[in-house]
Order: structure tokens, then sequence, then C-alpha cells
């Protein structure tokens, strides 16, 4: 495989099976591949949901794979869709400004009508609204990556 930055040539498939460390044991490997499939799935739903974060359970899924399957561990790191974000969340880039601003005002917009039209008790929009906050606090206090 070649050793090229992926971000030249999208077309390039890098190998990352030197940053996996593989468990001897046969159970645990299984395990983590499961779990690593699991927090793929989670981060593919969180892309469509607002709420869900995407790169935390893409990062995780990254981690589990590392120690259990350098192929899967190299299919997600070079997924033109999601690859990107994991490498540059490790490399210390943040999170893209457009998708910050993606994300915030998706979340405005499920959160506020939700709290509006489909939610009655007061307990249960004020929760709500402070789900939305949280994950919008703690999104805008990511670092941020300029240029996408």
């Amino acid at each position: 495989m070649s050793k090229s930055r992926p971000d030249s040539n999208p077309k390039v498939v890098v190998d990352y099976s030197h940053e996996t460390k593989v468990a001897n044991n046969p159970a645990l490997r299984y395990l983590w591949l499961s779990l690593g499939f699991v927090f793929t799935g989670l981060g593919f739903v969180g892309a469509f949901l607002p709420v869900m974060p995407t790169t935390v359970f893409l990062l995780i899924a990254a981690y589990f794979f590392a120690r259990s399957s350098p192929r899967f561990y190299n299919w997600l790191l070079n997924n033109p869709v999601f690859g990107q974000l994991i490498r540059d969340w490790r490399a210390g880039l943040g999170i893209p400004l457009r998708a910050k601003v993606m994300a915030v005002s998706l979340i405005a917009l499920t959160i506020g009508s939700s709290a509006i039209f489909f939610v009655s008790a007061i307990i249960g929009k004020l929760i709500l609204i402070l789900v939305g906050l949280a994950v919008s606090f703690y999104l805008l206090s990511r670092p941020t990556k300029l240029n996408s």
C-alpha cells in the first residue's frame, strides 16, 4: 500500500497497520472487533442525528479496531467520508468549522422544535434544552479546523 498522504489524493489508500496492537487473546480480539463495529454504527447514526456525536464514536471504534483488526482500522481511517475526521482529530486539528455550524444549527432546530411541538411537560422541555446546550457547548469548545 502507498504511504503518501490521503489528503493529497483521495484515491490513495494509506496503510496504518503499524499503529495497531492486536490482542493475542482470540476472545478479547473478537470482543474488541464487535465493539468496533458497534461504535462505527453509532458513528454513522450520529452523522444523521444531531444530538449524537459522530467523531467521538468513530474515535472509539478506531481504538477497538486498532486492538482487533488492522484491516478494519485501515478501512476506517481511509474511509472517504469519516476517515479525515479521525485523522484531523488525532493530529490535533479539531472539528471543521462547517461541521460545527451545521451541528449546532441542527441541534437548535431539532431540539427547539421538539421542545415546542412534541414535549408537553416543562421538565421534559428543560431536559431537552439543557442537553442541546451541553452538546452545543461541547462542540463549540473543541478546536476548530478552519481549512476543510
